[in-house]
């Protein structure tokens, strides 16, 4: 599958701050693509120049498969995380005139205009102030904005703050009709709930420095440690006693009867060798393999990352 960005090895110095240290990122066509990182990483540094506000000391970003250039934004949404609509205009003003600086029509922007604040329930909306509007309906708007003129890639700046669950849910639905349909999509977002559930392929960026990047589902399948959650009926102590050397209670605890222990196996023995060890001495009711989530992966791995740098600066 072909790219829609492909960064190599990408280099911004602002002053005395390295934003982003030979950062190579590929995102490929059709796809929702998670940009990761704490506050600070150089996420919004990286999305900067893909917008073309400011361009890498060094390095070369690709659009579609040619150095990106600035009428390339014209083919981009941009959904940045500070949002900014003029108080003062009219909700349906406000949006033509968005529409018609990415270039559409009158009558085109119009017609897609009421179809979105339709879907979004914004209808009765149209002539009232922005002013009036809540948080959460005016990110509204400025979703519809930026998607309206169909562009080839959408970039997403934690589109779901301020959205209660049904509205983040709406939203979750259109980036996955979008991306369906063809539209590229990166998400940059510290809801890790949301990654899992809706990008195929992430980069994880801390310290200026991508340090892990791929499938989500790969990863998970990566970083997973051989943690088997199990329940049973009978004794704990029975059971604590049938465990051999080949794995490790990390934690356990009783509900009605039901005991639900979690075990590490170690040495790359198999869950069968646990489920024979303990059958004679308590009742199974279930096994289930514990795969991380991307938050517990991100988390570590931030960590990690940032000790290691702790420990070159000595």
């Amino acid at each position: 599958m072909s790219s829609i960005i492909k960064a190599d090895n990408i280099v911004k110095q602002y002053a005395n701050h390295r934003a982003l240290n030979d950062v190579s990122i590929d995102v490929l066509k059709g796809c929702v693509f998670g940009l990761l990182g704490p506050n600070g990483a150089g996420k919004t540094s990286f999305i900067r120049i893909i917008n073309q506000i400011t361009g890498p000391d060094s390095g070369q970003v690709y659009f579609d498969g040619a150095p990106i250039k600035p009428e390339d934004v014209n083919h981009i949404g941009y959904l940045p995380e500070e949002r900014g609509l003029y108080k003062k205009m009219e909700v349906g003003e406000q949006a033509m005139y968005l529409a018609q600086l990415k270039g559409m029509s009158k009558a085109m922007a119009k017609e897609r205009l009421k179809e979105w604040f339709k879907k979004f329930d914004l209808d009765t909306w149209w002539n009232k102030k922005i002013e009036e509007l809540s948080k959460g309906m005016a990110q509204k708007v400025q979703f519809i904005t930026t998607v309206l003129h169909e562009p080839k890639l959408l970039i997403l700046d934690e589109p779901f703050s301020g959205f209660d669950p049904i509205n983040t849910n709406l939203v979750k639905q259109e980036i996955l009709r979008l991306k369906e349909e063809g539209t590229s999509i990166i998400l940059s977002t510290h809801n890790m709930g949301s990654v899992e559930e809706i990008c195929e392929n992430i980069a994880l960026i801390n310290n200026s420095k991508k340090i892990l990047d791929g499938n989500v589902k790969q990863i998970q399948q990566d970083f997973k440690e051989g943690v088997y959650e199990i329940e049973f009926k009978g004794s704990m102590i029975a059971f604590t006693n049938a465990l051999w050397t080949g794995c490790e209670l990390i934690d356990s605890h009783e509900e009605d009867g039901m005991h639900t222990a979690k075990v590490k196996l170690l040495d790359h023995k198999s869950p069968n060798e646990l489920i024979k060890a303990v059958i004679g001495e308590v009742e199974i009711h279930g096994l289930t393999e514990i795969i991380p989530s991307v938050n517990e992966i991100f988390i570590k791995q931030v960590k990690e990352n940032s000790a290691k740098k702790e420990v070159n600066h000595e």
